[in-house]
């Protein structure tokens, strides 16, 4: 784009009426419902104009890293392949996932791998390589021995700017139930069901053994650097005021309508995972996405792991009457932006970043699920502080 540029015939995101607007130094200068000269930029035909996702949460790096059980890639063209992927997704700005903590000792290889996978970001951002803006979410496994050790290796990292403290081990938050713990680790083929019974054994022990300590550790030293923290996977009221205590402002994926409750009467952000509306429940058996919807109690959509599931649920939800599109980029634009301190970004407004995207809905087929159809967002064009990327 030139230093202005007026997008025009837009149906911009705000009250769903044909709109224009003029980008100038990648900033949005203004929204008028005049029309512009054809020449003056370009004619989106009708297209829905909406605010770039702002994603917080997603592990898409770490499949490009190992896109196979036991395959490993080259950090930076995995990144280079991930921001691709979010950008044609509509993500203009990236929370980039990265494990620390390894969860046993045969040494995760994603977890050990977090930072070169966090210099490859920063490389590729510094060299001007990337699409979307990224930045650094580090998922704290506070059940493992090295969790503290790991988290100081980015202490001074100026591009981490969200830390979530997590417990995967059985019997814990999101695996309350060994048997789906057992269910879900099989079924990705990362423990033999013959080494499963000593594999549970081993994580209770290291949970109990560092969970507590380790979790206190890493929010007092993401507090006093500014970092944001998320709690992830809480159950219960008690695990809900406990983060609360630590310094938690965001509850990443509470597994109960208790936890999703007492989190937002304690004026905490309750994250989602899209693919949970796209799917319509849990793949962990918990909490459904909707269910916290319809109570008021869900603020942010995340794309987890589908990078195109925020705005597929946004136009699912639309479709089916359960929020308007200007709610919908409420969940994945301006919430997340404001829930991890971006202020300039995640909405179409004056003086606002021009991180945009470009949409159109394609109407599919009814069915049994679905009887009134589903809108298929179709990206077009995405615009990051006013130039395209995608």
């Amino acid at each position: 784009m030139s230093s202005e540029t007026v997008l025009s015939n837009a149906r911009i995101v705000l009250d769903d009426q044909i709109l224009h607007g003029s980008v100038r130094d990648g900033v949005i200068a203004d929204i008028s419902p005049q029309r512009s000269a054809p020449s003056a930029g370009e004619d989106l035909d009708g297209d829905y104009l909406m605010p770039g996702v702002v994603e917080v949460h997603t592990d898409h790096l770490e499949y490009h890293f190992a896109p196979r059980l036991g395959v490993f890639w080259d950090p930076l063209p995995a990144v280079l392949a991930h921001d691709a992927q979010m950008a044609a997704a509509g993500a203009t700005t990236v929370l980039d996932a990265v494990r620390i903590g390894s969860e046993s000792e045969s040494a995760d290889r994603a977890a050990t791998a977090a930072h070169r996978l966090a210099d490859a970001v920063t490389q590729a951002a510094d060299a001007g390589l990337l699409r979307a803006d990224h930045a650094i979410h580090l998922r704290c496994e506070v059940s493992a021995a090295d969790c503290v050790d790991a988290f100081g290796r980015f202490a001074d990292d100026p591009h981490v700017r969200l830390a979530s403290l997590m417990d995967h081990a059985p019997g814990q938050r999101q695996f309350a139930d060994v048997e789906q713990f057992k269910k879900y680790y099989s079924g990705k083929h990362l423990i033999a069901l013959e080494d499963m019974d000593s594999y549970i054994a081993e994580r209770v022990e290291q949970s109990e053994r560092y969970a507590d300590l380790n979790r206190k550790t890493i929010a007092t030293l993401a507090t006093e650097r500014g970092i944001t923290l998320a709690a992830h996977d809480d159950a219960t009221v008690e695990h809900v005021e406990e983060s609360i205590g630590l310094g938690v402002h965001i509850s990443e994926f509470p597994t109960t309508i208790v936890a999703a409750e007492s989190a937002t009467r304690h004026g905490l952000r309750v994250v989602m995972g899209a693919p949970n509306i796209a799917r319509g429940g849990s793949q962990s058996g918990n909490v459904a996405a909707s269910d916290l919807l319809e109570r008021g109690l869900l603020h942010i959509l995340s794309s987890d792991y589908v990078p195109a599931s925020p705005l597929q649920a946004v136009f699912q939800l639309a479709a089916e009457g359960s929020l308007d599109l200007v709610a919908g980029a409420k969940l994945v634009s301006g919430n997340p932006a404001r829930a991890v301190g971006f202020d300039d970004r995640g909405e179409i407004a004056v003086n606002k970043r021009a991180d945009l995207v470009r949409v159109r809905p394609h109407s599919s087929s009814p069915t049994p699920r679905h009887p009134r159809g589903v809108d298929v967002p179709v990206v077009r064009g995405v615009y990051r502080a006013g130039t395209r990327v995608s």
